[in-house]
Parts: C-alpha cells; structure tokens; sequence
C-alpha cells in the first residue's frame, strides 16, 4: 500500500537531515512533489456560487471558499477543487495547509480589469515596484506567511490574460508594477505541479522569501514577445526544487534573484541550496539567467541536463556595480544548445538602479563558477564574459564544450580569470590555463564532490532525449 504524506511529514524529513550536505537535502525535496497528499476536507468551487462561464467573476466565490476552508487548517487541511470551466476571477489570497486542484478542463482566467488586482507595498528587498516606484498589484493567486501549500492538478491552466497589461506597460500607461501569476511570500512548504500557466501578466511563477518550493511538472507559456514574462523566478529563497519543465516566455525561463542594490544588501536574504534538471524551453533572453538582482547573494546552484533552443542565451550572469551581493558555487552540466545566440554569458554592467541612493563602490563577488557537458549546433557566440574592471570574476571553470559556432570571434572575455579543459572553439585567453592537474581544486564542484553531491542528481535518462 502507497503510504500518504502530509507535506509537513515531509518537512520534518528534511529536519531530519539538517546537518547532510545540502544537495543531499535538495535531491530529497524533488522527491516529494510526487506523494500523495492526503487533505481530509474537501469543497468544490461551485458550492460558493462560482460560474465556470469565463465572463462571470468569481472572485468572491474563491475568496469565501478559502474563507470557509481556513476552518479545517489545524483539522488535516483542506482541498479546493476547480472542475471543468473557465473560472474569471481577480487575485484571491490562499491559506495554509491548502490544496488548489484543477481539473483537467479547468481553466482559472485573471481579470482584465485592473481593479480587480489589489495595490500592495513592495517587496522590502527592491525597495520600490520593479518597474515603476511605490507600490505594486497583487499577484492572481498569492499567499503570504504560510506552510504547507499546493497547487497542482489534472493539467489545468492558470491563464493571467496578461496582453491588456503589455499593452498598458509599452503605452506607459501603468500606474504601479505590473502583478505576477502566482506568488508566495515567507512561505514554507509550497508545491507547484502538473498544471499549464499561460500569459502572465509579468513574471509568472514568484517565491520570494521562501523555503522549501518544488515546482515539477509544469509547462508554461507566454509569446516570445511579451515583455518581462519569466517563468519562475526564485527569489530570496531557499532550498527550490525546479524539475521536468517546459517553459517558452519573453524573458527568462529561469530567473534566480536576491533583492535590488542597497535594499537587497540590507534585507540580506539570499538565495541557495537550487536544484534545476530536466528543463527544456525556448525565449529572447536566457535559459537559466542569475541576477541582475543579486544584491542578497545567490550560492549552491545545480543546474543539469537543460536543454535551449531558439533562444538569445544559454546561460547569463547579470550584475552590476552597485548590487553588492555575492554569485558564487554555481554548477551547470549536461546542456544542449539548438540555433541559440549566446551560449554563455557574464554581465558586469547591466545597469538599472531602484533609485539614486545606491552605492557605486559595492561591487559584487562573482567565482567559483562551473559550467560543463555542454554540445550546441548553430550558435552565434560561443561566450561574451564580462566582468567588471577592478572587480574580476575569479575561478570560472569551463569544461567539455563543444559548440558549433558561426561568429569568426566565438569568445570575447574581460576581467574575468578561470581555467578550462577541452572547449571548441578555443577558449580565450584569460580561461586558456588547464584545469587539471593543478587547478582542480580551484573549480567548483570539480574537486571531491564530484563523485558525490554533483553526480547523485545527475539523470541517466538524459542521453535518450
């Protein structure tokens, strides 16, 4: 008989092992997103009044269904079951100990008027809205100081009608930030899984002061020239899960953030302990981008068996004087590359600042930077690494790339300082020192964790795809 686990059951697990290495922990939480999560009270969405019309509003019914449901949060939790329907609603705020489930058929549509997407402060990290100062609009589905938290489903899809808002964002017409699909804030315990989210009004999937997030299983779509459309973005979070994804959006598939400049430094929460495997997607931008907002630090990212294609970037570092913070213990492996401009690249001066008061002098450390196994067809650029003059960018570490480049000039690096071993085309001249034997140690994650915290995760399958 399948035992079933509360996710609390599963955070006691990773209590357990508090003192392991932390990929041993990560590894540990991507394999809890597929247990079954047993919530003893359950209560469909058209028990509250809801009409699955897709011009009826709906707001109220998820709100007092949620409302109603919070009863049941110290009793085993409880479930919201979304059938088939298209379910407008504006942003609705979910509660502890809670399932949402979408049917197969379900499709949960936000509002197209802004009205319906409440004004909130900014994120104390960033100091004011990301795109505009003061505050910002509340995400569709939001969740603020809470644990034990699933959204997940048959498929169904999540659809932020985001084209008003690209609209009102190249008109200039926003009053605040533009909301993203689904946020959650200092919260524990959250798992996204086996649903479709579409048309974001900004970035799609947003932990931000989190810890212990799986999101598996879910694809996630937005045109390629929608503005600012990234599919997950962990931010100030910790031990993240992201597994078996497809994403196609108009910015970053996987954006890794920290907070902005002088506010960032001084919430001081970074980001860490973040697996990523299995993740297909194409965009204009980067596949698995780290920054620019990485003034609370960003470490101990794995990354592996990713697969880019139709897209500006592979892999981007984008930083900044002024952002302070720290980049550092960053492992890649295991990427294909298809008709991708850039395959690697580091930006030591990407500009955009909150306000005037930021600091010019906190410059931020980038090493310890590890990127293998990687085989790209129709490449423009094999890599522009740029670092920062006064500030370079130590130990990065390239090894078995293989790219099929176009460009006469494949590398163009600057104040950068690394090693590599068996790189087509030539690598340049600041990483053309060989790894190995005397630099083996210099380089993350080649030195004794190879046989051990870097291959554990490391998916046989991959060299089917």
């Amino acid at each position: 008989m399948r035992r079933s686990f509360t996710l609390v059951d599963v955070l006691l697990l990773l209590a357990l092992f508090g003192d392991a290495p932390w990929a041993i922990k990560c590894s540990l939480l991507c394999e809890q997103g597929d247990l079954a999560v047993i919530r003893p009270h359950s209560v469909t969405i058209t028990e509250f009044g809801a009409v699955g019309d897709g011009v009826t509003l709906n707001t109220k019914a998820f709100q007092n269904a949620i409302f109603y449901l919070n009863s049941f949060a110290d009793k085993g939790g409880a479930k919201l079951f979304v059938p088939t329907g298209r379910w407008l609603t504006g942003s609705f705020d979910l509660i502890s100990h809670l399932t949402l489930w979408l049917d197969k058929d379900a499709v949960i549509l936000g509002s197209t008027n802004s009205d319906d997407w409440p004004v909130i402060d900014p994120l104390p990290s960033y100091g004011r809205g990301r795109e505009l100062p003061g505050r910002r609009h509340k995400s569709l589905i939001y969740g603020r100081n809470l644990s034990d938290v699933i959204i997940t489903g048959d498929n169904g899809t999540i659809d932020g009608q985001g084209s008003i808002w690209w609209d009102w964002f190249r008109n200039q017409t926003l009053n605040y930030t533009r909301p993203h699909l689904v946020e959650f804030m200092n919260t524990t315990g959250v798992v996204i899984s086996n649903l479709t989210f579409i048309n974001s009004p900004f970035w799609t999937i947003h932990p931000v002061y989190c810890s212990q997030v799986i999101v598996q299983n879910v694809t996630i779509l937005a045109p390629l020239d929608s503005p600012n459309t990234d599919g997950i973005d962990p931010d100030s979070s910790d031990d993240v899960c992201v597994e078996d994804c497809y994403v196609s959006t108009g910015d970053d598939i996987i954006a890794i953030k920290s907070g902005w400049d002088e506010y960032g430094m001084s919430y001081g929460r970074p980001s860490k302990n973040i697996t990523i495997r299995r993740l297909v997607g194409q965009t204009t931008s980067a596949g698995i981008a780290i920054g620019s907002e990485m003034s609370g630090g960003v470490s101990e990212v794995h990354a592996e068996n990713l697969r880019f294609y139709n897209s500006t970037t592979g892999i981007r570092i984008k930083t900044s004087p002024g952002r302070g913070g720290y980049v550092r213990n960053i492992y890649i492996s295991n990427m294909s590359l298809t008709d991708v401009k850039t395959a690697i690249s580091f930006t030591g001066r990407y500009g955009e600042h909150p306000d005037e008061y930021y600091d010019p002098t906190a410059l931020p450390l980038i090493e310890r930077i590890t990127i293998e196994d990687v085989a790209g067809q129709n490449v423009k650029y094999a890599g522009l690494l740029e670092g920062i003059e006064g500030d370079t960018f130590l130990d990065i570490c390239l090894s078995n790339i293989n790219l099929s480049v176009t460009s006469k000039s494949p590398w163009n690096c600057s104040y950068i300082q690394g090693y590599s071993d068996t790189v087509s085309p030539e690598i340049c001249e600041p990483l053309r020192e060989r790894i190995f034997p005397d630099h083996y140690s210099d380089c993350y994650c080649l030195s004794h964790h190879l046989q051990s915290s870097c291959n554990q995760n490391r998916d046989g399958a991959w060299l089917s795809w």
